[in-house]
């Protein structure tokens, strides 16, 4: 029996009420940790949960800024920042650096987040975080009040201990050892639960 179903017209209702809705069924989000620098040396740190990866070769990933914030303006002005990683020890530290602090607060040292320098970008990192992207900005494309920014990963630097040799020889975190943390609907955040590993099938 299939299961009884409430419909949602969201020309009816609105688009912030459809946007909490679906929010809370495009679960999990993972988080991206954007860390970036103003013109002045103002470094910026906020979490976005419209992340993801949208290019294989070159490896691209994207996050999407709601209205024009600080992370946004910085990642214009200067063509790059990076992606930290937050884990399960950075739960409230991530949700402070959310506030709305002034463009000329450091949330870095606001939020007492050390940070440390980047290996080839500007912006800095997140010195406690598992895994870390730094990026360069390949393309800003506004999509209705938002914007999303497109970076090229050009370094990547994960923590020693997380990673595992698997059979072909290749160095990968252990999804577990990362203990990322990600975005629910509401206030809600999750960890990451029980990992399926299934191989890819044949077709028959």
């Amino acid at each position: 029996m299939d299961a009884q179903r409430t419909e949602f017209d969201p020309v009816a209702l609105g688009d912030r009420e459809t946007t909490l809705l679906v929010k809370s069924i495009l679960i999990p989000r993972p988080i991206a940790w954007v860390g970036t620098v103003d013109a002045s040396g103002v470094a910026n740190l906020a979490p976005h949960s419209f992340f993801t990866m949208v290019s294989e070769e070159p490896p691209v990933v994207m996050f999407s800024s709601t209205t024009r914030k600080d992370s946004l303006n910085n990642a214009e002005a200067t063509g790059e920042f990076t992606v930290s990683l937050v884990s399960r020890p950075q739960f409230e530290d991530a949700n402070q650096t959310s506030a709305p602090y002034d463009p000329d607060v450091s949330e870095f040292a606001a939020a007492g987040v050390a940070e440390e320098p980047s290996a080839v970008v500007t912006a800095p990192r997140v010195a406690s975080s598992p895994a870390v992207m730094e990026c360069t900005v390949e393309r800003i494309i506004p999509v209705g009040g938002n914007f999303m920014v497109l970076g090229r990963v050009v370094h990547v630097a994960v923590n020693t201990h997380t990673l595992r040799t698997d059979a072909r020889g290749r160095s990968l975190p252990s999804a577990s050892d990362l203990d990322p943390l990600t975005r629910l609907g509401r206030n809600e955040w999750g960890t990451l639960g029980e990992v399926l590993a299934i191989r890819r099938p044949n077709a028959q």
